[in-house]
């Protein structure tokens, strides 16, 4: 919305003529047209804030690095504190990516780990022609998908059905599968 700048005039000087205040006073409270300025930015305001002279030091000296710097930076922290390398967002940020334990704090345990497997991937191997449809309305049901990609899915077998199951969990979809006429495998 622009105004003109004889209407702004006219109500400037109206309002000075009709207003109490003193004629001293900051223009923007006498006249209502006229733009205010707009408000401090966040990091012009954080900058009065009292901080740790230490902490401003290495904020100092981490704003000047290199793009490969930084990166080098994140990755020597990551490996010192012993912080996971998590992707971000997709398919891994699922329950599956839950249930995955940090690889960096139980190196030493990875032994034992490996020879008792909880988690497993299952498989759609292969399935009657006669089961068909059941397979079909179980892998919708199970999967979540539409009709025509559940279809998609069973025709195109063998394919990987979910990652990432408990062992129990794993063996009933075996055995449903099974009594429908499927073969899945748990590896």
């Amino acid at each position: 919305m622009s105004v003109s700048i004889a209407c702004t005039t006219r109500c400037c000087a109206r309002a000075l003529r009709t207003s109490p205040r003193p004629l001293f006073a900051p223009q923007s409270t006498i006249c209502p047209y006229q733009r205010r300025t707009p408000p401090s930015r966040r990091h012009e305001s954080t900058s009065a804030a009292p901080t740790n002279p230490k902490i401003a030091t290495i904020v100092d000296q981490i704003s000047q690095l290199t793009l490969l710097e930084t990166a080098d930076l994140v990755s020597n922290l990551k490996s010192k504190l012993n912080i996971p390398d998590l992707p971000m967002g997709g398919f891994a940020s699922g329950p599956a990516a839950a249930a995955a334990p940090p690889p960096a704090a139980e190196e030493e345990e990875a032994a034992p780990a490996a020879q008792e497997k909880t988690l497993f991937t299952l498989t759609l191997k292969s399935f009657d022609a006669a089961a068909k449809p059941k397979i079909i309305k179980e892998i919708k049901s199970m999967l979540g998908l539409s009709l025509v990609e559940s279809k998609k899915f069973v025709e195109g077998a063998p394919k990987m059905m979910k990652e990432g199951v408990p062992k129990e969990e794993g063996e009933k979809i075996v055995e449903t599968m099974k009594g429908l006429g499927g073969v899945v495998g748990m590896d």
